[in-house]
């Protein structure tokens, strides 16, 4: 029995039709991703899905009784709550029960109260809440939260663009959903907790819909591509590079029929202006079928262009464009660069990966010689030209027209030495004339990182720096300025958390490792990736080899292409430490499976509600000792 049933559903906007009598199907256990350009209308229709939105014409046919998880690209939260909070309330009704029942207990110990009658109430809630499984919800709550690595009492008004993204995600999966929506779940999630969330998805065994441009989780995720093309649903089982081969053939047959049309139109219509004698003679129902042919052509709707993009790599600037020699930052207590040394050459194109929080962004302003180290030294190289991308589009006004934004106070731009006007510039990047003096504020996110993006070609640029300007950007786009790229002949620094992205443009990374480490590696993320697997598996056999023998503490393992600190003998006292460090591991180790063990008990949670928020508080307190003993562990082996 299918989950999902979407029937002859018709959306506009203005005079654009974004679904022009399309159907959908969903079965149980699909996962389907939802693909198509920017602004064909793919949230519209998730929206419409989840019963959050309404369609013009059409109808959506559910599945009696299906628990529905949706996390929206931009998801709504009361800044107000905690993180719990905001978890158990995705639970609808449940969450109003859940909290009445947690006032009463509360009231309870107010000796003033009407015990009876708040005993009463409370054994009302308490059977309606076991026969909706509540409790099971409320630990399923705690779990998500966990594993997530959220902090429960934190207020939502105090998390980051990638903790709400989380808080979203685990207040979806809180209700252990039949059915997940999804609106672009990777946008602002760090590398590890994408690919967290890729392995989740496929293990849960969960159906879901969901929309990205992220062409690896793509690949990893989706069982059936299905794309939203000019209002309708074009359907291809199988994985993204199956739907790309089947779409090259669509495209080719789809072009090839419209040429047909459009000469036998033409023939008909030299046919229909002939002389007189044959406009007397003519057969009807040639003029009838002429008349069907003119009408076809006027509804039928042409599948947008391409970006047409152009990158001026400016004057060459010198051999050297930055040195970093032992330089070190930090922010009160917290080590941002610690000790890091690199130079980078003229054409370098260099991927810098790592967490949300790792000081990316820091790095950069240090290497660029926009922020002094605190340590060690910084050179700068000559005729060095800067233009930089800005995640957070904070370089666009919000009143500003699109032509203020490209060109202030003139109607032309210079690209490589030739002048263009800047209508026909904004055309290349598919803005329409007409909304060229829009505001910016009109404007979509993927039209905004359109716009930031012909802002940034405008101008000529031998060192060129992009933070994160694959949010928002459709999959078509995002290949032509990979090609940009790879020809760009300037220097180039990518902040990106899309992997596809990175293996396609970068030569060298510089990764993140933790206590404000950083080090240089050749190639792309997957370069990177694979050499950690491989250390990670020399570091498990050798940790086995060690405890089969009766070490107390491994052997270390040798790194080949990692680059090492000179060796220094280790003091008595760090010695004695670093042989303590497996046992005090392992203790904690089993401290932490033994609370995961009460922790997923239901009935911890109704009879010592208090004793589970603890336990849940010890569990977050193991969590951070174990990482500082691991990193601590590292420092000592290296």
């Amino acid at each position: 029995m299918p989950y999902l049933i979407l029937s002859d559903a018709s959306l506009a906007f203005g005079h654009v039709p974004l679904l022009d009598h399309a159907d959908f199907q969903l079965d149980a256990g699909e996962r389907v991703a939802l693909i198509g350009r920017n602004g064909t209308g793919k949230s519209s229709l998730l929206s419409a899905l989840a019963g959050c939105g309404a369609l013009d014409d059409g109808k959506v046919w559910l599945q009696p009784g299906l628990r529905i998880g949706y996390v929206p690209q931009e998801p709504p939260f009361d800044a107000d709550l905690t993180v719990f909070a905001a978890v158990v309330a995705g639970m609808g009704e449940l969450s109003a029960l859940l909290a009445e029942y947690h006032a009463v207990a509360h009231a309870l110990a107010d000796p003033v109260a009407d015990h009876e009658k708040l005993l009463e109430r409370m054994q009302a809630l308490q059977t309606e809440l076991e026969a909706r499984q509540a409790w099971s919800f409320e630990a399923q709550a705690e779990r998500v939260i966990q594993r997530f690595s959220l902090d429960a009492d934190a207020l939502v008004g105090t998390l980051s663009g990638g903790q709400k993204k989380r808080l979203a995600l685990a207040q979806a999966l809180a209700v252990s959903p039949e059915l997940l929506l999804l609106d672009e779940p990777t946008n602002h999630l760090d590398v590890g907790a994408i690919e967290w969330l890729e392995e989740m998805l496929v293990a849960s065994g969960v159906t879901l819909v969901f929309i990205t441009h992220d062409r690896r989780f793509l690949e990893r995720v989706a069982t059936r591509i299905v794309e939203l093309d000019r209002g309708r649903l074009l359907s291809c089982p199988g994985s993204f590079g199956e739907y790309q081969m089947r779409k090259e053939a669509i495209l080719h047959d789809e072009a090839l029929n419209n040429a047909r049309a459009d000469k036998f139109l033409a023939q008909e219509e030299v046919w229909i202006r002939q002389g007189i004698k044959a406009r007397r003679t003519r057969n009807e129902g040639r003029v009838l079928r002429l008349e069907r042919l003119r009408r076809e052509r006027a509804a039928r709707r042409e599948r947008q262009g391409k970006v047409e993009l152009a990158l001026d790599a400016g004057d060459r600037s010198g051999k050297l464009v930055a040195a970093l020699e032992h330089a070190g930052k930090r922010f009160g207590e917290q080590v941002v660069v610690r000790d890091f040394s690199c130079r980078v050459q003229r054409g370098d194109k260099i991927g810098i990966i790592g967490p949300n929080g790792a000081g990316k962004t820091t790095l950069l302003r240090m290497i660029l010689g926009e922020l002094l180290p605190d340590t060690g030294k910084v050179h700068l190289g000559t005729k060095v030209q800067v233009a930089y991308f800005d995640q957070f589009r904070s370089q666009l006004d919000e009143q500003a027209t699109l032509i203020d934004v490209i060109s202030p106070g003139s109607d032309f731009v210079e690209i490589a030495h030739q002048r263009k006007h800047v209508i026909s510039y904004l055309g290349d990047f598919l803005f329409a004339p007409q909304r060229a003096r829009s505001q910016v504020s009109s404007l979509s996110g993927g039209e905004r990182n359109r716009l930031l993006l012909a802002r940034l070609f405008a101008r000529p640029a031998n060192v060129l720096v992009l933070d994160e300007p694959t949010n928002d950007l459709d999959i078509e786009t995002l290949e032509l300025l990979e090609e940009l790229l790879q020809d760009y002949t300037g220097t180039l620094f990518l902040v990106s958390h899309d992997r596809a992205f990175i293996d396609n443009v970068v030569t060298q990374t510089i990764a993140a490792e933790g206590d404000g480490i950083w080090r240089e590696y050749a190639g792309g993320y997957q370069d990177w990736a694979d050499y950690q697997a491989v250390c990670r598996r020399e570091e498990a056999s050798t940790m086995e080899s060690s405890s089969k023998r009766g070490d107390s503490r491994p052997a270390e393992v040798a790194r080949p292409t990692r680059p090492k600190a000179s060796a220094s003998k280790l003091s008595w006292k760090e010695a004695k430490e670093l042989a303590e460090l497996p046992q005090r591991i392992a203790a904690l180790e089993a401290e932490q499976k033994q609370i995961g063990e009460r922790l997923a008990d239901p009935a911890l949670y109704q009879a010592q509600p208090q004793a589970a928020r603890e336990l849940s508080a010890r569990l977050r307190e193991i969590d951070e000792q174990l990482l500082a003993l691991l990193d601590r562990w590292e420092a000592l082996e290296s």
